[in-house]
């Protein structure tokens, strides 16, 4: 029986397979930068939105906290992000990106859209509009 057969048509099958798909691409992608794919999301958002709490970018990406933990003790490790004390409420820690983490953020952007690009380049452009739109509307 095919690959294709085992998956069948069901949503998860075919949105587990594109994951597969796209996430392999990225590896090799960002090893030149250091990062991976979570890592890179993290520098993203805290390089556009500044300090925020770990609980505040944990929530806004969907990442348990425990993982995030871990995620920011390793871009730390790397010179990529820093802690500092909440000023508002001493008890919490913000998180942002150093120079260095605002850089490869801005660098790395360019070749995980490289990526994304030759992965729906089998797909019209207008279905590829499509297909944004509506996994923004899903995951929203």
């Amino acid at each position: 029986m095919s690959s294709e057969g085992l998956i069948g048509l069901r949503l998860t099958g075919l949105l587990k397979r594109a994951q597969a798909q796209l996430v392999g691409g990225l590896g090799p992608a960002l090893a030149p930068f250091g990062i991976d794919g979570r890592e890179l999301a993290v520098l993203t958002a805290l390089a556009a939105h500044g300090p925020v709490s770990q609980q505040e970018i944990s929530q806004a990406l969907s990442i348990d906290r425990t993982t995030m933990v871990a995620l920011v003790d390793g871009l730390t490790a790397k010179g990529l992000v820093a802690r500092k004390p909440d000023p508002s409420d001493r008890r919490k820690n913000l998180v942002e990106a150093t120079a260095q983490g605002r850089s490869i953020a801005e660098r790395a952007g360019p070749a995980v859209d490289e990526v994304e690009r030759r992965f729906l380049e089998p797909v019209a452009a207008t279905d590829r509009a499509a297909l944004l739109r509506i996994l923004r509307e899903l995951t929203g």
